[in-house]
């Protein structure tokens, strides 16, 4: 929340003194309760508690009973058991020569919803990085690929392409 002028600095007592969330109501709560000293039934009627609820309350905090309060996030890529073990299916199923279409069959009389469209992708990113081999320094000719049309790009620096 940005300060630009008089009137913000009451937007931004305010944001503090009337929670907007649950969790934010509970924090500031058990803020003004520890870190400012106000008594139990001071700080539970200036938040809407009751007293016995804000005692309650202060007990689970000090025994470490609430979620946290300001949660982080992990960075990176989440575990996805499911489509892993569909992956691990499709690639099994295509190295037995089965059809995109066969493979959906398969998954779905299996009891998986898959649509036609993430197989094709799962088979073709599949069949691309095991059909590669080291091509020891070999080039794909460019005849036939006009000059400003011409884009080279290396796949796993291993294979060499033309693509108009």
């Amino acid at each position: 929340m940005a300060i630009s002028g008089r009137d913000d600095i009451t937007l931004c007592r305010r944001f503090f003194q009337e929670p907007a969330t649950p969790r934010q109501r509970q924090y500031e709560a058990l803020r003004a309760f520890f870190l400012e000293g106000l008594p139990s039934a001071a700080a539970a009627r200036r938040f809407g508690y009751k007293p016995g609820a804000f005692r309650v309350l202060c007990h689970a905090f000090r025994h470490g009973q609430l979620p946290e309060f300001f949660a982080t996030t992990r960075p990176g890529p989440r575990p996805q058991p499911k489509k892993s073990s569909i992956r691990e299916q499709i690639v099994a199923l295509r190295k037995r020569n089965y059809s995109v279409y066969d493979i959906c069959a398969t998954l779905k009389e299996q009891g998986y919803d898959v649509a036609y469209m993430p197989v094709l992708r799962t088979s073709a990113a599949w069949f691309f990085i095991s059909s590669m081999e080291p091509m020891s320094g070999i080039m794909i000719s460019t005849m036939g690929c006009p000059p400003s049309a011409t884009r080279w790009r290396a796949a796993s620096m291993r294979a060499r392409t033309c693509m108009a």
